[in-house]
């Protein structure tokens, strides 16, 4: 099993590194569908950052799909990293019919008439 790391150094936030080195592990099946991740403070210490800073990383993954928080039982993986991808296209997609007037109901119906 790789090390998770992040570098403080490198240009790219460190909630995004740390929300990197997830989704690494997720692909690499070394955190699999059903299984729970570890506290964000044991993932901040292994990591050597802010807990908040892991806190806002998970909250990432679980807009991806990803993940999945539920009060008493912790965080939960719950998607494939093909699904994360496809749930950030639609975020992109989502946005980018937003800038152009699209409402989302346009946008899904647009969808649908091409299914």
């Amino acid at each position: 099993m790789r090390t998770p790391q992040v570098d403080k150094n490198d240009s790219t936030p460190l909630h995004e590194q740390v929300a990197a080195e997830i989704r690494r592990a997720i692909a690499d099946g070394e955190a699999a569908q059903g299984d729970r991740l570890p506290p964000a403070i044991d993932l901040a210490a292994v990591l050597g950052v802010n807990k908040n800073t892991v806190i806002r990383a998970l909250h990432i993954l679980r807009d991806e799909g990803l993940l999945d928080f539920t009060r008493g039982r912790g965080v939960r993986v719950v998607g494939t990293p093909q699904r994360g991808a496809v749930i950030a296209r639609i975020g992109e997609l989502l946005d980018f019919a937003r800038a152009q007037g699209y409402r989302r109901d346009e946008v899904v119906a647009l969808i649908q008439t091409r299914g």
